[in-house]
């Protein structure tokens, strides 16, 4: 008798927080050594299925290795779990993760995400090395990540206001948006703290 597979599909749009290890490694390999029973068998339709499922379960490790990368919360903020999406095939596929920050005793809150292997950014990627495109808003302004350039766009008399910073060639595309916030440093700052070596790592950037 065959094992019945419960996994996740990979279609889920929403997979919640992410625990440290989602689907252990044994359990992945007897879905692909599944999906190699089923091919020899002549199931294709079968060997799909069980593909996608174990498809889904590697991304859901994928996420929580991105999840470990993003930066703690700051201090005298309580940072949320970080959960992760699966974005839409309209939307051309990839991971998102996120993750929230709140002040402790004040309004202030930011949000950090992450959006990975999704052909929508990478037209974006062009933006970051265009002046033109900082002089025509005096919101924006650039922001040095080594040798490469964050986009802070911060409105100072609402207190809001996001940094954008792309990576891996347009690969890897991390924004962290705040509200109620004393100033844009509090967005700097988060995003400088992102572990930025492990996301290469986990990523292959």
């Amino acid at each position: 008798m065959r094992p019945i597979c419960l996994a996740v599909p990979a279609l889920a749009l929403v997979l919640g927080p992410l625990a440290p290890s989602t689907a252990s490694a044994d359990a992945i390999r007897e879905q692909l050594e599944l999906a190699i029973e089923l091919y020899d068998e002549g199931d294709y339709a079968g060997t799909v299925t069980e593909l996608q499922f174990a498809i889904g379960e590697i991304k859901a490790l994928l996420g929580g290795a991105f999840a470990r990368t993003f930066p703690p919360a700051p201090a005298g903020w309580t940072a949320a779990e970080a959960t992760q999406e699966a974005a839409a095939g309209f939307m051309g596929g990839g991971t998102i993760v996120n993750r929230s920050y709140s002040e402790d005793g004040g309004s202030g809150s930011m949000e950090a995400q992450l959006i990975i292997d999704n052909p929508m950014i990478q037209g974006m990627a062009a933006l970051f090395n265009n002046p033109a495109m900082l002089a025509a808003n005096p919101n924006m302004q650039r922001v040095r990540m080594g040798r490469e350039n964050a986009i802070l766009e911060f409105d100072e008399a609402a207190g809001r206001g996001e940094i954008t910073f792309m990576a891996g060639g347009g690969r890897a595309m991390l924004k962290v948006e705040g509200r109620n916030l004393a100033g844009p440093d509090q967005l700097v700052d988060l995003l400088k703290a992102w572990d930025m070596e492990g996301l290469r790592a986990a990523a292959g950037l």
